[in-house]
């Protein structure tokens, strides 16, 4: 068995290899880059015009552009790392960072639910499902498994 060969063996479903660096699937490449861009997106509204973030009667005060702000820093950096590990095809990294993702959009559905934002629940809820199918095949592994978070263990 060639020094390749055990490289592949170790690389999880649906997984190349083009000059030893591993393949990530069409979809996902779609996937991640459709979430940076939601993420992106939202951290440029929240600091451009936070209006659009609340319901209309609400009031746009100094409170609510620092939450804005904080909002716009996590998507943005969110958003940067997404793009920037799958531009390295940084799998595991890539994979790690997908979960937290998915995880946000789950308490985001969750929060959206609370407050009866009704209409943006299925959206969000798909991309963290996306994401979390995305993850799983990047690392082999349901994220509530040791060896997705580290695949030596």
């Amino acid at each position: 068995m060639t020094k390749s060969d055990d490289a592949n063996k170790q690389m999880p479903t649906g997984s190349g290899s083009q000059g030893g660096t591993p393949l990530i699937a069409w979809w996902l490449y779609i996937a991640v880059m459709l979430g940076a861009l939601l993420m992106a997106a939202g951290a440029v509204i929240a600091l451009v015009h936070p209006a659009i973030l609340v319901s209309p009667h609400d009031q746009i005060n100094g409170a609510v552009h620092i939450y804005a702000g904080y909002l716009a820093s996590r998507n943005l950096v969110l958003a940067i790392l997404l793009v920037v590990l799958l531009s390295l095809r940084a799998r595991g990294a890539l994979s790690n960072l997908m979960v937290i993702v998915a995880l946000i959009q789950l308490v985001d559905a969750c929060i959206d639910c609370g407050e009866g934002r009704w209409a943006v629940v299925p959206g969000v809820l798909i991309l963290g499902l996306i994401f979390f199918i995305g993850a799983f095949r990047l690392s082999g592994y349901p994220f509530w498994k040791r060896e997705a978070w580290n695949p030596h263990y």
